[in-house]
């Protein structure tokens, strides 16, 4: 079942950028390739998409950070959707998603390949659904041609990776009501599709047209990001029988991609509590033979509006620990309203705190000395390097800012643990000149 055999735009990637990406991942070429070629990671780019930066998405690999941008129906700025593109870009993130459902989608996608060499992402199934909108139509009353032509179209775009909803099927749906879940279906395409199901009283065509959709994908080395439609929409709901049914359908799906020579992830929960994200990460590996794993957080509780960024962090540092390979941003607006541009940025870091935590206990050679650098510098008050290996300098020079004459922080002044017990002699403020 080798992909590399099959998927001839990959194995020309690989050999043009292996030795870069071999260097920027701490990894062999050969590890690399026989990972690429088993399905466990992924390279993130189509050769559409002008100076693309190809990414590796799958551990050993580094962990990687995405996040979401687009417009929505009550909110249609394009040109803060692409400052937040380069926003991310700038905070850290290593891949973008347009989630955009308004405005024109493909020249929104346009300028985004061309605005950032990061991997692009985006839900095919929203494009359809907004021109059914549109129109006056209902969503989910697309044809499977023009499916099929949608997803064709934003391959040829350059779009690097596509999350496609194929594991939605008629008795996941049916499992949502039987099982009594709190909040249904909480992802768009999940809900869209399931609404298609019924209206129609017909199959998932995206499952039932999956090996034309394999060739489409093929052809332009589009990473299928298969689409977690019935992810529990809170902790009560993680772990039910339609989560499963839908990842065991996952699971099949992958081995079918790599057996035609398409790179696939998974894409996982987003609500879980904290005490279940070891069964869950470890679970969907094992059921999708350890295809590079794609996360929302996950959130570990259901009850921190505004700080779900923070929520998402928890659960993404453990489900990185566990096995999850590339985790998708939260940010404060998460479950209120449309991020803002300090929104992106703050889910970034977040996000980026969470890889760091879980790659250190990992015991990844770049995390472990990073943070003992980091400790070292502290010992030293050596601010200059404690900026330098911050995972966020900017913001560490911003706070630093008045008070960057002086040698110790501003929370302890004179009364400095470490200069206190290094023997250094420093004046103290306190003490009046000609006193004993």
């Amino acid at each position: 079942m080798s992909i590399l055999a099959k998927n001839k735009p990959l194995a020309a990637l690989l050999r043009s950028h292996g030795a870069t990406l071999a260097q920027a991942e701490s990894l062999s070429q050969d590890t690399i390739e026989a990972a690429v070629d088993a399905g466990r990671m992924v390279v993130l780019a189509n050769p559409a998409h002008k100076d693309v930066l190809p990414t590796i998405i799958g551990q050993p690999a580094r962990v990687k950070v995405n996040a979401n941008i687009g417009t929505s129906m009550l909110v249609t700025d394009v040109v803060m959707e692409l400052e937040k593109a380069k926003l991310a870009q700038e905070a850290g993130a290593h891949a973008v998603m347009d989630l955009s459902t308004a405005g024109d989608l493909a020249a929104i996608r346009e300028d985004i390949l061309a605005g950032t060499p990061l991997p692009l992402g985006t839900v095919p199934l929203y494009g359809i659904a907004q021109r059914h909108l549109a129109g006056g139509g209902d969503p989910a009353d697309f044809t499977e041609e023009e499916m099929l032509a949608e997803i064709a179209s934003q391959a040829a775009a350059g779009v690097d990776f596509m999350t496609l909803h194929c594991g939605v099927t008629r008795r996941a749906v049916g499992l949502v009501a039987e099982t009594g879940r709190v909040t249904g279906i909480v992802s768009r395409g999940g809900s869209i599709l399931g609404r298609y199901i019924r209206r129609h009283d017909a199959e998932n065509p995206f499952l039932t047209r999956y090996d034309d959709i394999l060739d489409i994908c093929l052809a332009h080395n589009v990473t299928i990001s298969l689409g977690d439609g019935m992810r529990p929409g809170c902790g009560a709901d993680a772990g039910d029988g339609a989560q499963w049914e839908e990842v065991i359908n996952l699971g099949s799906l992958a081995r079918r991609a790599r057996a035609r020579g398409v790179q696939v992830m998974i894409e996982g929960p987003g609500h879980v509590p904290l005490h279940l994200v070891q069964s869950q990460i470890q679970g969907i590996k094992r059921l999708t033979d350890g295809a590079p794993l794609y996360v929302l957080g996950p959130l570990t509780t259901d009850c921190a509006p505004g700080y779900d960024h923070i929520a998402g962090a928890i659960g993404g540092a453990l489900a990185a620990y566990f096995g999850a390979d590339f985790l998708c941003y939260l940010t404060p607006a998460e479950h209120l309203t449309l991020p803002s541009r300090q929104d992106v940025r703050d889910g970034v870091m977040a996000s980026l705190v969470a890889a760091q935590s879980a790659e250190t206990a990992l015991g990844r050679q770049w995390a472990v000395s990073r943070d003992r650098a980091m400790s070292e510098a502290r010992a030293a008050l050596d601010w200059g390097t404690m900026t330098d290996l911050a995972l966020d300098p900017a913001l560490v020079r911003t706070r630093r800012g008045p008070h960057s004459q002086e040698k110790e922080c501003a929370m302890c002044g004179s009364l400095c643990a470490i200069r206190m017990m290094t023997g250094d002699n420093f004046d103290c403020p306190t003490k009046k000149d000609g006193a004993a």
